[in-house]
């Protein structure tokens, strides 16, 4: 066969009827694949916008914290910063500051006030760490079920060819292409999870460092507030 008649062979393979198959195996991989990918996509898009506005409000709130120089002043415009998780922050340790100081006006246990802060930061991270689990079994798993999906293909030219006794490149192309389709979609979908796993959870640990300084800050204050 020369090179040019091969070529010819390869133009006359259409790709997408060799992709778009009936066959349950190559089928259910791809589908999974592209299920894992869809997924993925949204939830790095939806965790992306959530982590930006945590960021933002915190910002904001932080300001408003500072220079309001007052719990019972920072309490009252709490609502407005809703969305902040150091807000939610400084709602558990007031609330367990106004527990301990509403009867003798002193902090008998301070504690109990760090471990309320810390409660209420593990509570905010593990709301903006939800769905990351989600991107870290994609980065996992995908690949090997791409790699599956290789295997499959293989087997299936290797059947085809058996069973033809043919070489010509219509008898072994839909086992091949299912074979780098899979594999090609495998590393689309585990890719960008695993990128955004890191990126997005080094994110995390940023906010999480803010919210562990905030506590400190919300002590200090509290101190501060009783000796006036």
């Amino acid at each position: 066969m020369t090179l040019a008649h091969g070529h010819n062979l390869l133009l006359d393979v259409n790709f997408w009827e060799l992709v778009s198959t009936k066959e349950p195996v190559p089928l259910a991989v791809i589908s999974t694949l592209l299920l894992f990918s869809l997924a993925s996509v949204t939830i790095i898009l939806a965790k992306w916008k959530q982590l930006r506005g945590a960021e933002g409000w915190n910002g904001q709130f932080l300001r408003a914290f500072r220079k309001a120089g007052r719990m019972d002043a920072i309490a009252a415009a709490v609502e407005q910063f809703r969305t902040a998780p150091l807000a939610t922050v400084f709602e558990f340790g007031y609330e367990e500051l106004t527990r301990q100081t509403s009867q003798r006006g002193t902090i008998r246990n301070p504690l109990a006030i760090e471990r309320s802060l810390q409660i209420g930061i593990s509570e905010e991270v593990g709301r903006l760490e939800s769905g990351m689990i989600w991107l870290a079994t994609t980065a996992t798993v995908t690949p090997f079920i791409g790699l599956f999906g290789t295997v499959w293909g293989i087997i299936d030219a290797f059947q085809a060819l058996g069973l033809t006794g043919s070489t010509s490149m219509r008898t072994v192309a839909p086992g091949i292409a299912h074979a780098l389709v899979t594999t090609a979609l495998g590393l689309v979908a585990a890719i960008p999870a695993a990128v955004f796993y890191n990126y997005l959870g080094n994110n995390v640990k940023k906010i999480g460092v803010r919210m562990e300084d905030f506590s400190l800050e919300f002590l200090n204050l509290a101190e501060r507030d009783l000796e006036k």
